[in-house]
């Protein structure tokens, strides 16, 4: 099946459709379509419906979106849906991943390591028709590190060590990280969604 993702990132769909095989995955550029969608939500939920439903409403083609980002406690919450835009309303420019990373450190620089607790947060809506939508929100939970550690994955990744363990998200090869990350547990969800969707299809044909 064809999906559409809500997305201007390759990265994003790169690791999507690595996550939805054998779906194929298109962004909107792909297809001639100029995709832009301001995220005004107050939640993950919120913006990832609203991006999915733009996209379906200009293509009438069933189409899916993601928003994603990460929650420390001991900053009430931050950066949360404000992950990919952290510190830039500070510094007057968007940061780099590392720049956003060495912020948030300094952020906790005082807090100790039993209080750095924080999750991954993913959210993905599908809409297969207006009749047919699907939202899927799936956390993993970890701490956040004293320093950055590995060469993998993007965004936090170096400075979030998953569950009780010392080893970060970036630490992790693709394959390891594509069973244990928060996209990839909503992913899986939204697989087994379009599964049935498929195989419902099958039996009103024959």
């Amino acid at each position: 099946m064809e999906l559409l993702f809500a997305s201007q990132n390759e990265h994003k769909r790169i690791e999507m459709a690595s996550l939805l095989l054998p779906h194929s995955i298109t962004l909107p550029s792909e297809i001639g379509i100029e995709f832009s969608y301001e995220e005004t939500a107050d939640s993950f939920v919120g913006n990832a419906l609203g991006k999915a439903e733009h996209l379906y409403n200009l293509t009438h083609k069933p189409s899916f979106a993601d928003d994603s980002g990460l929650i420390v406690d001991a900053l009430q919450g931050a950066p949360g849906i404000y992950s990919a835009r952290y510190g830039s309303d500070l510094f007057d420019h968007e940061l780099s991943a590392a720049e956003k990373n060495l912020f948030l450190l300094k952020n906790l620089e005082h807090i100790p390591p039993e209080q750095r607790t924080a999750r991954f947060v993913c959210a993905i809506a599908l809409i297969f028709t207006p009749y047919q939508r699907y939202i899927i929100q799936e956390a993993v939970e970890g701490f956040i590190a004293q320093h950055p550690s590995g060469e993998g994955g993007f965004g936090y990744d170096p400075i979030f060590l998953v569950g009780t363990g010392t080893k970060a998200m970036a630490q992790f090869t693709d394959s390891e990280k594509n069973n244990i990350s928060h996209r990839a547990l909503a992913a899986q969800k939204i697989a087994s969604i379009l599964q049935d969707i498929e195989q419902k299809e099958i039996v009103y044909v024959c």
